[in-house]
């Protein structure tokens, strides 16, 4: 049972009703039919660095094996491309300001802690187990999972373990080979494995910084810009987004400034992707070696997205699709399917998916929807917009925004700039955002301002026990 801080001891029932749990939540018992689960999340991979998401130069064999035999979600899409606030909405299947964790300081509100997914199935009888980066405050919840290998902050690619250099992602590898391997085969499991790749070490001058072996990769390969490359792309831009004090612009500057820059940067950034692949491998051997593959479902993805160099951008934070789109594979044994999903998935289904598929009840108050029914079936899916926020600040210059995209039109709003700044896309015929339409289409425009204003007021009346109905 896990501990309550507040008390010293298992969590109370009054406790558990007072955040929300249901009481059929309460009688979950272990059930060795109930499926493994294994969520790998990784941190700044934007969604087309996969071979199974059309790239044709990254080698990522494992991971495409996987979604061989599993559902690729082709528009998957992380509702604040930020890894505290993203990694607090997929913990708790809520958005930004509803978590409210809009920054690195900030812990879990005490009725939320009980309600992530990871203590819902803990209680339901899953071990559980964490390594890697946390995301989420400062003091770590170690207390909440069975296996704790988690810690703070961004952590570093280059480490010493038992005497001898080791990156980062062979120490999570061997974290989680270990809880595999001392798993009970009576209880099902949920692990949540959280790399520090392909995330940069900011301090260091070489920023990415992949595992020695795999260095020979793409060397003798030319990375093209991705659309929309550089400064140039920028000129359309209001000037608080193209200034040289912008976080984007700074980070832009250090790592994609010079084409030799930019070859050096986004091949060693390849490589941490192919190092996750093959982390993914050996996990995959690991379970197929002790017999749990058959039943253990597998999720793949990531925090946020990820600029490589477009509009003189680079990291996240910002409404465009390379900032808030993401991988997304989940392969499910029981079901080989080698599907593809092009509806509009969020970082905020990850919760209830996980949920279901362990046969535990969601808190009503979750604002994410499981994925299992477009698993199962082609039709009936609900989603035709989301709502983005961005809110952190703290030290950087990073404008703050909302917005919200639907299937044809994305409408971001910029909460700082006076007189507040819009743009509006279409998505259909302007894939790379390069043309705003909000002066040109002011219908459109009133339109989808009215959208984000509903978005807003809804979000403001949630509550955390009541049943959550979007306004979409």
């Amino acid at each position: 049972m896990p501990t309550n801080e507040k008390t010293g001891g298992g969590w109370r029932r009054r406790d558990l009703l007072k955040a929300g749990l249901a009481p059929a939540i309460l009688r979950g018992a272990a059930d060795p039919k109930r499926p493994n689960i294994l969520l790998i999340l990784a941190d700044d991979q934007r969604w087309d660095t996969l071979g199974c998401m059309g790239n044709p130069i990254i080698q990522t064999p494992h991971i495409d094996r996987l979604a061989r035999g599993g559902v690729v979600f082709d528009n998957n899409f992380v509702t604040t491309a930020i890894c505290c606030s993203s990694r607090a909405s997929i913990f708790t299947g809520l958005h930004e300001r509803s978590n409210g964790i809009a920054d690195f300081a900030t812990h879990f509100h005490e009725a939320d802690r009980p309600n992530t997914y990871y203590n819902l199935l803990r209680r339901a009888g899953y071990r559980t187990g964490f390594a890697g980066k946390f995301g989420v405050g400062t003091a770590m919840p170690a207390s909440d999972f069975d296996y704790w290998r988690g810690f703070g902050g961004q952590g570093k690619s280059e480490n010493v373990r038992n005497g001898k250099p080791i990156h980062m992602t062979q120490i999570l590898t061997e974290d989680t080979l270990e809880f595999l391997d001392t798993n009970r085969t009576d209880q099902p499991f949920c692990f949540s494995l959280s790399p520090k790749a392909a995330h940069a070490d900011d301090p260091e001058p070489r920023q990415f910084i992949p595992e020695p072996d795999l260095m020979a990769l793409y060397e003798n390969v030319r990375i093209p810009h991705p659309p929309g490359f550089g400064i140039d792309a920028a000129s359309t831009l209001p000037p608080f987004l193209r200034a040289a004090d912008t976080e984007m612009r700074l980070r832009f500057m250090k790592r994609f400034a010079t084409e030799e820059s930019f070859q050096t940067m986004v091949k060693n950034y390849y490589r941490l992707v192919s190092g996750l692949d093959r982390m993914t491998g050996r996990l995959v051997q690991r379970l197929e070696e002790r017999g749990l593959a058959d039943n253990t479902v597998i999720l793949y993805t990531s925090d946020n997205g990820f600029f490589l160099g477009e509009r003189g951008m680079a990291d996240k934070w910002m409404m465009y699709e390379p900032s808030i789109r993401t991988p997304l594979v989940i392969h499910d044994p029981r079901r080989k399917q080698g599907a593809r999903r092009r509806e509009m998935t969020l970082n905020i289904d990850l919760a209830p998916t996980m949920l279901e598929l362990a046969g535990v009840e969601a808190p009503p108050h979750l604002q994410g929807r499981s994925l299992l029914p477009l698993m199962r079936s082609a039709g009936g899916w609900p989603r035709r917009e989301f709502f983005y926020e961005h809110h952190f600040t703290k030290g950087v210059v990073i404008p703050r925004c909302e917005g919200v995209r639907t299937e044809d039109w994305k409408y971001t709003r910029y909460l700082d700039a006076q007189p507040v700044h819009e743009e509006l896309y279409h998505l259909a015929r302007d894939p790379n955002e390069a043309s705003n339409m909000a002066q040109a289409d002011e219908a459109r425009a009133g339109q989808m301002r009215t959208r984000w204003q509903r978005w807003t007021e809804a979000l403001a009346g949630w509550k955390r026990g009541a049943r959550w109905q979007d306004p979409s």
